[in-house]
């Protein structure tokens, strides 16, 4: 009998768990289990110690065909975590799946900002993706996305493979946002003024709160150039969305409104982890 050569290709099993507790007003880490080459630099704390910043650190670069990564965070009552990533994810072309999955719990009163670099998804890569928060109490979310199709500028479109991808956000156990996204490379929803309207970067950011109206409307105004982008309010939930000509263009869309929102939301000033400036 001859086996599939897909079960001869090697692959990557990677985990990461973190937690984190507040602990005389300070923000630290008092777990971080690594399996596989999934891992954080150095934590820092460069606004004070009552925000710690972790980068989540992916060392082979690029995800295959049958890689798996899993990555689970904890933030405790009363502190704050911000993650990010120094670079785009990449997914690249692939016989069989590669997955990702993410559990993110904020304790009551504490606060958590997922920010990744964006996520590139190769021609005939097969990419899923699951994302699962829960909020209890008073926590607070600042959340977002950035998934790229394809590598335009190398004349690559995502005329081959599939994305999928689910996120469940609840706050003590009642559902805040529940989405399931399915994307077939070449699928007509691509082009189609229904779908992506031809643009091969889309972008979703989730934040916990109510800004007042007009900050709002200061935020739905925000204009920035290959960027179509715009907001609604749901019940404890700010939703954001846009679609982009370029993964640059639609990372500057959100960290803008991430300067706008998180001083009315967060109850801090906006100070960018230098990590995006590199």
């Amino acid at each position: 009998m001859t086996l599939p050569a897909a079960l001869f290709t090697p692959s990557w099993h990677a985990e990461l768990e973190l937690a984190y507790a507040l602990l005389d007003g300070r923000t630290t880490p008092v777990q971080r289990r690594h399996l596989g080459p999934l891992r954080v630099q150095k934590h820092l704390h460069p606004e004070g110690p009552g925000v710690c910043q972790h980068i989540v650190v992916h060392p082979p670069g690029g995800i295959a065909g049958g890689d798996s990564l899993a990555i689970g965070v904890r933030v405790g009552a009363g502190a704050w975590a911000q993650l990010t990533s120094p670079g785009a994810a990449k997914w690249y072309r692939a016989a069989t799946p590669a997955r990702q999955g993410i559990e993110l719990q904020v304790e009551d009163g504490a606060t958590l900002e997922w920010l990744p670099q964006e996520t590139i998804l190769y021609a005939g890569a097969l990419a899923s993706l699951d994302t699962r928060i829960e909020l209890r109490g008073s926590a607070r979310l600042f959340y977002w996305d950035l998934v790229a199709l394809g590598r335009p500028a190398a004349g690559e479109r995502f005329a081959s493979g599939q994305y999928r991808a689910r996120l469940d956000i609840r706050r003590d156990g009642r559902p805040l946002w529940h989405e399931r996204q399915r994307i077939d490379g070449g699928d007509g929803l691509l082009d189609s003024p229904i779908g992506l309207a031809g643009q091969p970067v889309f972008a979703t950011l989730l934040a916990s709160g109510e800004p007042d109206a007009e900050l709002l409307e200061r935020c739905r105004d925000l204009r920035v150039a290959g960027v179509r982008g715009d907001l609604s309010q749901l019940p404890g939930l700010l939703v954001g969305r846009c679609l982009a000509s370029e993964a640059l263009h639609a990372r500057a869309w959100l960290i803008e409104l991430w300067r706008l929102l998180r001083p009315a939301l967060l109850g801090r000033p906006a100070l960018p982890p230098r990590i995006w400036n590199t």
